[in-house]
């Protein structure tokens, strides 16, 4: 078992399937019986958090040959963090951020984490 579940499920909070860098992270699971005694597992929803809840760091502007990946990577030193500007951008579809060449992405800090929004 991972050693941070292992504190957590001693403190008594829930353990949880996902790393804490997920985005289903903290997200709890919901258990449906079907008629037929079939136990279905799944997630409950994940709402997106509203943009004001992110403090910009900076923006990054799209040029031709950009992918989100290595702009994650860059600012997030993460390549697997996409969703976290995705986010921060309002953004469902993590193409739409880098589809139009001179647009603005917003680079903030985690959902919550204050910071200077003056950036």
């Amino acid at each position: 078992m991972d050693p941070l579940q292992s504190i957590l499920q001693q403190q008594g909070l829930s353990a949880t399937a996902f790393p804490l860098t997920s985005r289903y992270y903290g997200i709890e699971t919901v258990t449906m019986e079907k008629e037929n005694g079939e136990t279905i597992i799944f997630l409950s929803r994940r709402f997106v958090p509203q943009s004001d809840r992110f403090s910009l760091l900076q923006e990054h502007t799209v040029t031709q040959g950009d992918r989100l990946d290595n702009i994650t990577n860059r600012y997030l030193g993460d390549p697997e963090q996409f969703w976290q500007l995705c986010d921060a951008n309002n953004v469902l579809h993590p193409e739409e951020l880098t589809e139009s060449i001179g647009s603005k992405i917003r680079i903030t800090l985690p959902e919550g984490i204050p910071g200077n929004n003056n950036a």
